[in-house]
């Protein structure tokens, strides 16, 4: 052995310790990053949680209404037009002056109104629209207490701060505290929030309508995205020669993957609106223009599964006298369809996801009424998320973490069907 290569492996050996420390302070790097994101991903879905779960239940409460007849159908007919007419807000304040007989200053049964929710009339009109036999009966019902009425019943208001502080008064958690006595107030599950349409009154406001947006919206989307992804990804990988004018499209489809998505909202505004003329706030629109966003997706999923199809599958298709086409249709393409599935699911959870685009073609509009197709207003739950965000009322900000964790809820079963259509349908070569 040379001195020079003595030397050299000297040195060799005196580096190794050095080198391993680095290795070993990368890979502890590593994980404290990895850890970290998980703790603070955890921080954020508890919070979530935490702020949301007790809107999944609301205050309501029970009311003893005497039907009159002489209120709600003077005429004895059972007209429709004399029925939705009736003072049915005055029915519930009756009840209420009934229970609480010694409130008789006007400040005090104005305070006294405030318990109930202003739906307890729409829910009384709408109980006797469905049974007019109700008529001239006396029935219990349980009604939807006011949004203050339900934080204080979940503890969110506390009744040790000063009364100035705090929203709901002395003299209305004392009529409260007798409710609970008799148990004629108590929290429900809160179907409301899952029926109902948007409203301004907390207690009210519910995710039916942006649910059927995104539903309606993400049906346009998937109806034009996926044909018209798989048959784009198909003629590029098996059909389309291979020259400059392939390679400029394959370079935009790969650009247009990385384009804000507020770009295309512009895009929609510009073209489907102010040229086609086609309805603001509608879904057929939103899922026009969530296409455009997602067909890049959806190609290049696709294309990867197409390659992945060993030649061999090819080669002996044709070997055997089928044509380009029939080979595509018959062997190459169910053999990709899983991994194209994939990428579309993904795809569409992106979709459903985004905001900006569709604020810029007005469905960040305020829809209370549950839309029944694809031409109707409507808004989506992410939208939804974005209004109930920016409302002052405290209650609203349990109903935004609630819609929320309904949205997280989607995404993870969209994610965990593309993984198991992987899972499932995946051929090992």
């Amino acid at each position: 052995m040379t001195i020079d290569t003595k030397i050299k492996d000297r040195l060799l050996r005196e580096g190794l310790p050095k080198r391993y420390a680095k290795e070993k302070r990368f890979k502890l790097m590593g994980k404290l990053s990895v850890y970290s994101a998980i703790g603070m991903l955890l921080v954020l879905f508890c919070t979530i949680v935490g702020n949301g779960y007790s809107a999944f239940q609301q205050t309501h409460l029970k009311l003893k209404i005497v039907l009159s007849a002489d209120v709600i159908d003077p005429t004895n007919t059972h007209k429709k037009e004399d029925i939705l007419r009736a003072n049915y807000q005055g029915l519930v304040k009756q009840s209420l002056k009934e229970m609480f007989p010694e409130v008789r200053k006007r400040s005090e049964k104005k305070m006294l109104y405030q318990l109930i929710s202003p739906g307890a009339a729409y829910q009384l009109q709408e109980m006797v629209m469905k049974n007019k036999n109700l008529i001239g009966q006396t029935v219990d019902i349980w009604v939807p207490a006011n949004d203050d009425v339900d934080m204080f019943m979940k503890e969110i208001i506390d009744a040790k701060t000063p009364e100035a502080e705090r929203r709901i008064k002395d003299n209305q958690i004392l009529w409260i505290k007798s409710l609970e006595q008799v148990e004629r107030i108590k929290l429900k599950f809160n179907t409301a929030f899952f029926t109902n349409g948007d409203s301004r009154d907390p207690e009210l406001a519910g995710i039916m309508g942006s649910l059927m947006g995104s539903f309606y919206t993400m049906l346009v989307t998937l109806g034009l995205s996926f044909p018209l992804g798989v048959a784009t990804a198909i003629y590029l990988e098996e059909f389309a020669p291979k020259n400059r004018w392939t390679d400029i499209v394959e370079v935009n489809i790969n650009n247009l993957a990385a384009v804000p998505s507020i770009v295309f909202g512009l895009l929609g505004l510009g073209i489907f609106l102010n040229v086609a003329g086609l309805p603001r706030s509608a879904p057929i629109v939103g899922g026009m223009v969530l296409t455009l966003m997602t067909l890049p997706t959806i190609i290049i999923s696709s294309r990867a599964a197409l390659k992945s199809v060993p030649p061999s599958i090819r080669d002996a298709a044709l070997g055997v006298g089928a044509s380009k086409m029939q080979m595509v249709l018959h062997h190459v393409l169910p053999l990709a369809m899983p991994g194209m599935l994939t990428g579309s699911i993904i795809g569409m959870a992106q979709a459903l996801g985004e905001t900006a685009p569709l604020l810029m073609i007005g469905m960040v509009a305020f829809i209370v009424d549950v839309p029944g197709g694809f031409f109707d207003p409507s808004t989506v739950l992410p939208v939804q998320i974005y209004l109930w965000a920016d409302s002052p009322e405290r209650a609203f900000i349990e109903r935004t973490s609630a819609a929320i964790i309904v949205l997280l809820g989607f995404l993870i079963c969209m994610n965990a069907i593309a993984v198991l259509l992987r899972k499932k349908f995946e051929t090992r070569w």
